[in-house]
């Protein structure tokens, strides 16, 4: 091996042994964009697709419409729900006091009233599974599950609302042409606008 070669070899952060922190993943340089800690894992992203993109544009422009004042939406910001999970939902509805700094890279569960995943190939059991449980689990109240169906590979989008009694997400609605909700605000979003995109 060259000199010239292991100068452009990838170092990969090792670990510790009970795991990385919200902390570590804040802090750890050359981490790529958009790395989210799961259980103490770091977790790497693949290159998108144009429908992971095109939707979280038609979704975050849906929200921010008619978002009302004292709420605020953000995209592909970490979401801190304990001290070994960051998760960074690719949309998010926030309280409008939780946005402190420009510099900001991330917030806490308890100042995110909604969380949107798009889900990817390469995101499938998280986006459908662990990341739904932990939001729950850390108080969020709304969640929405968008996935690429039909001939057209248009969004579809599954609407969840938290339980109190349970924590847990129950599915309140399958949105396929057009999300019109109350919760967590008045939202009207035309799905087939994506064609334009």
């Amino acid at each position: 091996m060259t000199a010239e070669s292991a100068e452009h070899r990838m170092q990969w952060p090792v670990p510790p042994q009970d795991g990385y922190t919200v902390d570590d993943l804040f802090t750890l340089p050359d981490l790529p964009p958009h790395t989210e800690l799961i259980d103490g894992s770091l977790v790497f992203v693949s290159p998108q697709r144009y429908f992971h993109f095109a939707t979280i544009d038609l979704l975050a422009n849906g929200l921010r419409s008619t978002v009302p004042p004292g709420f605020k939406v953000a995209r592909e910001m970490t979401v801190v729900l304990d001290r070994r999970n960051g998760p960074e939902p690719d949309i998010s509805v926030v309280r409008a006091e939780a946005v402190t700094d420009r510099r900001q890279t991330h917030f806490k569960a308890a100042d995110v009233l909604l969380a949107v995943e798009v889900v990817s190939p390469d995101s499938e059991a998280r986006d459908r599974d662990y990341k739904p449980h932990k939001y729950a689990a850390a108080g969020i109240a709304h969640f929405w599950l968008v996935e690429m169906a039909g001939q057209d590979d248009h969004p579809v989008v599954q609407v969840y609302e938290r339980g109190e009694a349970t924590g847990t997400y129950a599915l309140t609605g399958i949105y396929h042409d057009h999300v019109k909700v109350g919760v967590p605000y008045d939202i009207d979003i035309d799905l087939t606008a994506i064609d334009a995109l």
